[in-house]
């Protein structure tokens, strides 16, 4: 069989694929997340694709990254560039410690009717991309406005870097959303061995909560390796990694515990890229 044929037998399976299995996935890929001193560069590159951490569908647009330094002070992205289907930048480690590098973002979506006609209410955060309007906010809806259907979206996607040796501050919870707050140092990840995470919703633990963790590489296998796993009731996730590489973690929940006047639910969603060394 040639290589094209077999690149349209991939599609056809894709194609086939449900659309809850097959959906874009948001992601940061860091060139390394160690380095040893204080005179090192990160390249990141960031993208939503089918595959995990091959660009083929879209950027992560870069005006929402913020860089965290190991105080917990603002960093700097550098030589950032949006092409199509991902965005590069690089994050210069000239301080000793843990960084944190990501994006958090909230707003309300949803939708709302007005003579029949219905309307939509969007946006999570950031100005509009170029030649599109602004998307409409809560207050556009009128008065005589029905159907409304709203909800409350948080969302964190993170990575995490350490110059030399790891520190701590860069976790500190905010007690808004959905939080993680390792007790394992995500810089110090080993296969076979256990990892445990805790995760906080507005500053409690999050008990039960559903896990996802992937693999990267899943381009070059049948299987794409997802393990579903729920935290205890202290919030804590415990992974055990059955092989070195970069891995993709995501948790999302939905609660009632809405703030937007109308909205009737609140989705919450983390989302990390780890790295787990050889023994």
């Amino acid at each position: 069989m040639t290589r094209i044929a077999r690149r349209l037998l991939a599609a056809a399976a894709l194609l086939s694929i449900p659309a809850a299995v097959s959906a874009h996935r948001l992601w940061m890929l860091p060139s390394t997340t160690i380095v040893s001193g204080t005179d090192s560069w990160v390249t990141i590159d960031a993208a939503a694709s089918n595959d995990l951490f091959f660009a083929d569908h879209q950027p992560l647009r870069l005006d929402g990254v913020k860089v965290w330094q190991p105080d917990g002070s603002e960093g700097k992205l550098q030589n950032g560039s949006t092409g199509r289907y991902r965005s590069v930048f690089d994050i210069e480690l000239d301080k000793a410690g843990t960084w944190k590098v990501g994006t958090q973002m909230s707003g309300v979506m949803g939708s709302f009717k007005v003579d029949g006609v219905e309307k939509r209410v969007g946006g999570r955060g950031g100005p509009p991309r170029p030649g599109q309007p602004a998307p409409l906010t809560v207050a556009d809806i009128p008065a005589n406005a029905t159907d409304v259907k709203l909800t409350e979206v948080s969302s964190r996607n993170e990575v995490f870097l350490t110059a030399g040796a790891p520190t701590t501050t860069v976790f500190q919870p905010t007690g808004k959303g959905l939080e993680f707050a390792p007790v394992t140092h995500p810089d110090e990840l080993v296969a076979g061995e256990a990892a445990k995470f805790r995760f906080l919703i507005d500053g409690k633990p999050a008990t039960g909560l559903k896990v996802t963790v992937i693999p990267g590489g899943k381009r070059y296998r049948n299987d794409e390796g997802a393990r579903e796993l729920t935290t205890g009731a202290d919030g804590v996730l415990t992974v055990t990694w059955p092989t070195a590489g970069m891995y993709w973690l995501n948790a999302t929940t939905t609660d009632a515990k809405t703030t937007t006047p109308r909205a009737t639910e609140r989705r919450l969603s983390y989302t990390t890229t780890l790295e787990v060394q050889t023994p």
